[in-house]
């Protein structure tokens, strides 16, 4: 069991963030600077969404149209083409706000740390954004976050 201990007590802070407007490039130099894997994203104040490794290999592996088949001179495709819209922002989009996902997982800082260990691997993410009552980003609880709290108790 994971020591009982809150996610405020555990999570890291200050944290790196950007904005929907943020350039690509600017976001991804963040990344390799700070060694992380993935970027709150925050407007007005408030989380927004996340810029994880996922939307930049999504971004590099290009688009693709996917299954088809030949009919009469026509082209018919199997994948369903209202995800082509989101895919083509991915391959052509220039800043955080394009390529970012629109639901992080989040929890509050007065979440037990066991209780959010639990959504870490039932979500089966990296990192939990920690949010006030107004949505306003506090913290990020990663992974790495849970296992020092476990090594501090073991000491």
């Amino acid at each position: 069991m994971v020591v009982q201990r809150l996610v405020s007590e555990v999570m890291t802070r200050p944290v790196i963030s950007v904005t929907p407007q943020t350039p690509l490039q600017e976001a991804v130099k963040l990344l390799s600077e700070h060694h992380i894997s993935g970027l709150p994203v925050v407007d007005g104040g408030k989380l927004v969404g996340e810029l994880s490794e996922q939307q930049l290999m999504a971004r590099e592996t290009g688009f693709e149209a996917g299954p088809y088949v030949m009919l009469l001179d026509s082209v018919i495709y199997l994948k369903n083409p209202l995800q082509w819209d989101k895919e083509v922002h991915q391959v052509l989009g220039n800043s955080v706000g394009e390529l970012m996902a629109g639901h992080p997982h989040t929890c509050k800082p007065d979440l037990a740390l066991p209780a959010a260990a639990k959504l870490l691997q039932d979500r089966r993410t990296q990192r939990l954004f920690v949010v006030d009552a107004q949505q306003a980003l506090v913290g990020v609880l990663t992974r790495g976050d849970v296992v020092r709290a476990l090594a501090e108790a073991g000491a």
